[in-house]
């Protein structure tokens, strides 16, 4: 395995582990304090902010089986609710208002890890809210993707943009950056192309179309 395969998994983990951080830790926490609670309304506090942890935990467990993982249990085809389900389990209570304009037919794999790897961005960069827009859709052998972000303000990395526009080398990678070059990799591997766009200051759509095994 080359150096590059390495970093590109090590960072991976780190952004996954980054994640789990602090809804892991909030349980433990959680369970420590209930461990030493004897007052009933605090106690019944505690295991509601336990049972929120553990749902949080969840979620981007399940997000990230399928955005970084094999997504075992699914064949090459994932059923759309499925990706819907793992991206609004990123949202949670964030003011963001998700328009899944996909429909129910299943998608391929490739399809679904672009999906959830530019959700994962983008929901990063909605850090005040706003509306996510996800389309998917096939043309002929192709399949074309869009995600379209509007936003009062859209904060998304520098590096981010750079490594979407130009490509995976277009810049250092860095546990922040690797889910971006992974989009870019998925879409090399399935001869397609990845796209973004600033249409204005308060509007970005980026896309990817898959050509090959995609």
């Amino acid at each position: 395995m080359s150096d590059d395969r390495v970093d590109f998994a090590s960072m991976l983990a780190s952004r996954l582990c980054h994640d789990l951080l602090s809804p892991v830790g909030a349980f433990a926490n959680g369970l420590e304090l209930l461990a030493d609670e004897k007052d009933p309304e605090m106690r019944a506090r505690c295991i509601e902010l336990l049972e929120q942890s553990a749902r949080t935990s969840a979620n981007k467990l399940k997000f990230f089986r399928l955005a970084f993982g094999s997504a075992g249990g699914f064949g090459e085809l994932v059923p759309a609710d499925e990706a819907k389900s793992a991206i609004q389990g990123i949202i949670g209570d964030r003011a963001i208002t998700l328009n899944w304009m996909i429909g129910a037919e299943p998608l391929p794999k490739p399809a679904v890890k672009i999906i959830l790897n530019l959700s994962l961005l983008l929901v990063d960069a909605l850090v005040r809210g706003g509306r996510l827009d996800i389309g998917c859709e096939k043309q002929g052998e192709a399949v074309e993707i869009a995600l379209h972000v509007e936003a009062e303000r859209i904060f998304l990395d520098a590096d981010v943009e750079r490594i979407l526009a130009e490509g995976e080398g277009a810049t250092a990678m860095t546990s922040r950056t690797a889910p971006a070059v992974l989009v870019q990799a998925v879409a090399r591997q399935s001869d397609g192309t990845v796209m973004l766009a600033r249409e204005t200051p308060t509007s970005l759509l980026v896309g990817a179309v898959l050509r090959g095994r995609g």
